[in-house]
């Protein structure tokens, strides 16, 4: 494909070679409009210097804190596991950095508010990767939203994993590389599956009932879990007075399913949101009530990693609108996160004011 790139690009760095990085992020800088790969950093020298070769990287390095000292690295990917989200965020802001972080930002309400401190003090840019918020189908439902459906009544979301995910998105990613020096948290993420789970699929289907209906207020969840499957129902209070009911379930013996309907005054949307490694866009169907017809944006560029970095590029070098999502989105993310775990343990409801703790 034809690379048009700007004038201007953002220098960035990428901290962590691992499949995220492989699948997404390396691909991304390369292909985005406004940035250029500055340098690669992974503790595994077989890992950097493989990528940052073939992605034509300035410089690999194997010390982050020698990439933090690379005067053209402007802003830095952090695609590490989830516990060095925060520790690596802060120390990229001390150094002058703008940061993208993969989702969910931290693994508790307390350490993310210190990332917000960081980052109010060092007035740098810091976006989440939630990249949903990326999706033209989404997008088109948010300006929707925002410009012509009035008042919502109710949002029913869903993100429902597959069995079949890995035979689907096996058939089109390449083998990820592993090295053998990752740098691994203190304890297994998956140890705990019920906690993994929701870090990994409940902050992304949290985040777009956010993007969509705005601040919640409260959670109600219950959970179960049958044959090696778990299941949250989650019923939802909005800031605007809207009913919200979230389900997040996995495995589903079925084919992936995600999306939602929301129902407001002046129209209703209808969304099929498709596995994110298709890159295609989700199948928004918008019913407006002023000509009683329905509208569907064709979408036709659905890399959404790709759109996410230019979006974050564009905030740093255009003095853009943020449209990704913020620290608060990212707290209030993990605010929703504690709740809902809160809720299903207790059986009672939460306000995500109460929440605070781990995940």
């Amino acid at each position: 494909m034809a690379i048009k790139k700007e004038q201007r690009l953002l220098g960035v760095g990428i901290l962590g070679c691992g499949p995220i990085s492989q699948f997404g992020h390396l691909e991304s800088v390369q292909k985005a409009r406004n940035t250029q790969l500055r340098a690669v950093c992974d503790a595994d020298e077989g890992l950097a210097n493989r990528f940052g070769a073939f992605y034509d990287a300035s410089a690999i390095y194997l010390d982050y804190d020698a990439m933090l000292a690379d005067e053209t690295v402007e802003a830095v990917i952090i695609a590490t596991s989830d516990a060095f989200h925060v520790p690596a965020a802060i120390r990229a802001l001390q150094a002058g950095k703008h940061v993208f972080c993969e989702k969910p930002i931290g693994l508790s309400v307390q350490e993310v508010q210190d990332l917000q401190k960081v980052v109010d003090a060092t007035g740098k840019v810091l976006q989440v990767g939630h990249m949903l918020r990326f999706d033209p189908g989404i997008q088109s439902a948010k300006d929707f939203l925002t410009d012509e459906m009035g008042e919502i009544l109710a949002l029913k979301a869903w993100y429902c994993d597959s069995t079949a995910r890995y035979t689907n998105t096996d058939a089109i990613q390449p083998v990820p590389r592993t090295g053998t020096r990752a740098i691994k948290p203190s304890e297994n993420p998956k140890a705990n599956l019920r906690r993994y789970n929701m870090l990994a699929h409940g902050c992304h289907l949290l985040d777009l009932a956010r993007y969509l209906s705005g601040p919640i207020v409260e959670v109600h969840a219950r959970h179960r879990e049958k044959y090696g499957a778990m299941s949250w129902f989650i019923d939802v209070e909005f800031e605007n007075r809207a009913l919200g009911h979230l389900d997040l379930t996995l495995a589903v013996r079925m084919d992936w399913h995600e999306g939602f309907q929301i129902y407001g005054q002046n129209g209703s949307i209808k969304a099929n949101i498709l596995n994110p490694w298709y890159y295609r866009a989700a199948e928004v169907d918008i019913f407006r009530e002023a000509d009683a017809s329905t509208h569907r944006v064709l979408g036709a560029d659905g890399h959404f990693y790709r759109r996410q970095l230019e979006g974050f590029g564009d905030v740093i070098l255009k003095g853009a609108p943020m449209t990704g999502a913020s620290i608060i989105d990212g707290l209030e993310s993990v605010r929703a996160m504690v709740a809902v775990m809160r809720s299903a343990e207790t059986g009672q409801p939460v306000k995500l004011a109460d929440a605070t703790g781990p995940v």
